[in-house]
């Protein structure tokens, strides 16, 4: 497995955990205060088209990685869900490098 699919995957659990938060935020604002309707719309669309582009990446990675089904799919459902897409990246992350793949793919095995 190429190192790039890893770096694609963690760049992208990222983005789509940080947009959560802020939707999380956005949201309370709207709701809680009554202000920032604007905001909620343009960030939650935002979300979903990185969300959208983290499912993508995050079947990529668990076919490469020929991981359960059930697996992948609470990695993707891990982007609907605050702080877990942090979590599922760093499960990842370690399981990618207990199997050595990320290493030996870099070194050119």
């Amino acid at each position: 497995m190429k190192p790039a699919v890893l770096t694609r995957y963690r760049v992208m659990a990222w983005i789509t955990g940080c947009m959560l938060l802020v939707l999380c935020l956005c949201m309370v604002l709207k709701y809680g205060f009554d202000t920032g309707e604007k905001a909620t719309l343009y960030v939650s669309q935002a979300h979903g088209l990185f969300y959208m582009i983290y499912l993508v990446v995050t079947f990529d990675l668990s076919s490469k990685m020929k991981w359960k089904f059930e697996r992948m799919l609470l990695m993707m459902l891990a982007g609907t869900v605050p702080l877990a897409s942090f979590y599922a990246e760093r499960k990842a992350v370690e399981a990618v490098h207990e199997r050595g793949l990320a290493t030996a793919a870099a070194a050119g095995a």
